[in-house]
């Protein structure tokens, strides 16, 4: 293998690189298609499986759901199938986020044979609408969500001091409850004195359990402002990660070989297998588009 090129599988067949494209990418017409076709299949089975579990819809049209169900079922399987086909390393596709998915999403009509009930599960399927990121190429979405996560693997260490923080106030707090207001009062034990300071901490106030002595109510009072205070300092820490970090320029390219999303429009290699990737494909401007743009000076 030549110094500092990555190492990558067999290419596709013209045939399984034209798969790819349609399955995988949303920027051609026939990608778009597919991605559009396949949101309205998730949604139709998901609505199937939500009316199956209404007693008077299971009633009278079970058998038409039955039938609908098992349709989109082998639909799916189909389709993971293709999916599987199209890549250059499958196995990397099925244990991926969206891999996994689709696999969970068609295990359950099949266990339902054999484990009756477990075709409840099948609204796991709800999952796969993530995929309307690509369909209507809200890049900017994807873009700013990892910006988020970047912010948050950033403040990792304040979060996790400040989450310390409020265990030992709540702990602390609970346990003081605990020897004001005792069983009498309705706090039998330091969890529940706990469950209690969490509920009141994070301004939720159940109202199942409450203080009734002038003292407990004192200290409930200091808790409930306190928890006012505490709720605006992990917006503050992710906040500032935020404004230190930029966006990131990615583009919806997928790898031939593991599918993975996100490279930029120079890349050559699949920054996670090594696999050489495509050119970029982009669809054809609109013709207004085109008929609007001026044309160079001759």
């Amino acid at each position: 293998m030549t110094a500092g090129r990555p190492e990558s599988s067999t290419p596709l067949a013209p045939w399984r690189r034209r798969l790819h494209e349609i399955i995988f990418e949303a920027d051609t017409r026939e990608g778009l298609a597919f991605d559009v076709a396949l949101l309205a299949a998730v949604i139709a089975s998901v609505l199937v499986v939500v009316l199956a579990s209404v007693a008077e819809i299971q009633a009278s049209w079970g058998e038409a759901l039955y039938v609908a169900e098992w349709t989109f079922t082998l639909l799916f399987t189909v389709e993971y199938v293709l999916r599987l086909i199209s890549v250059g390393r499958p196995l990397r596709y099925a244990t991926s986020f969206f891999g996994v998915i689709d696999l969970v999403s068609i295990v359950p009509t099949y266990a339902s044979l054999f484990l009756p009930g477990a075709e409840s599960l099948l609204v796991v399927r709800i999952l796969r609408l993530l995929r309307v990121f690509r369909v209507f190429k809200l890049v900017q979405y994807v873009v700013e969500g990892q910006v988020l996560w970047d912010a948050l693997l950033r403040s990792r260490n304040k979060i996790t001091v400040f989450l310390t923080t409020v265990l030992t106030i709540v702990v602390v707090m609970g346990s003081v409850m605990f020897v004001i207001e005792g069983p009498a009062g309705g706090f039998t034990s330091i969890p529940v004195g706990i469950y209690w300071a969490i509920v009141t901490l994070t301004t939720v106030g159940y109202g199942d359990i409450s203080p009734t002595t002038p003292v407990g109510r004192m200290l409930a009072s200091a808790v409930m402002v306190l928890g006012y205070a505490i709720i605006a300092v992990p917006t503050g820490v992710v906040t500032s990660e935020l404004i230190k970090g930029g966006p990131t320029s990615t583009r919806r390219r997928a790898c031939p070989e593991c599918s993975l999303e996100g490279h930029q429009d120079d890349a050559i290699y699949c920054r996670h297998c090594g696999g050489h990737l495509d050119p970029p494909v982009h669809r054809d401007p609109p013709a207004q588009a085109v008929a609007d743009t001026p044309s160079s000076p001759s």
